[in-house]
């Protein structure tokens, strides 16, 4: 059973916006660091986005700050990835992950993985 399920990718032109779901089963999130990172053709995995434990601590790469926002709905158990003002060199395939409270906000180590959307931005 899957228990991070993302969506949400797709293709967008430079610019534009999209809005990544990832929705947990069998963790309460509340409980638990869930981050987004991706793999894009020219990096390494990078961290991108992790919203932590019951406070919902919020932590951003240099290089989406003040274009991406996460957020989560506890009750519906999901985490959002709101992409704005996407560049070409946000394209890659996008994973939620899951970890205890205590990671390293965009580094880890995260136990559960999602299987990955992909995000193209080009016009």
């Amino acid at each position: 059973q899957e228990q991070l399920v993302e969506s949400g990718g797709g293709l967008v032109q430079p610019g534009g916006s999209l809005r990544l779901s990832c929705v947990v089963s069998a963790f309460p999130l509340k409980y638990y660091a869930i981050a987004w990172f991706r793999q894009t053709p020219r990096k390494e995995r990078e961290g991108v986005s992790s919203i932590i434990g019951s406070d919902g601590r919020e932590y951003y790469a240099d290089s989406v700050k003040g274009r991406f926002n996460i957020s989560r709905d506890i009750d519906k158990n999901t985490v959002y990835l709101h992409m704005n003002s996407l560049k070409p060199e946000d394209t890659g395939v996008y994973y939620c992950a899951l970890g205890s409270p205590d990671v390293v906000p965009l580094i880890g180590p995260y136990d559960y993985w999602g299987q990955g959307t992909r995000v193209t931005v080009s016009s």
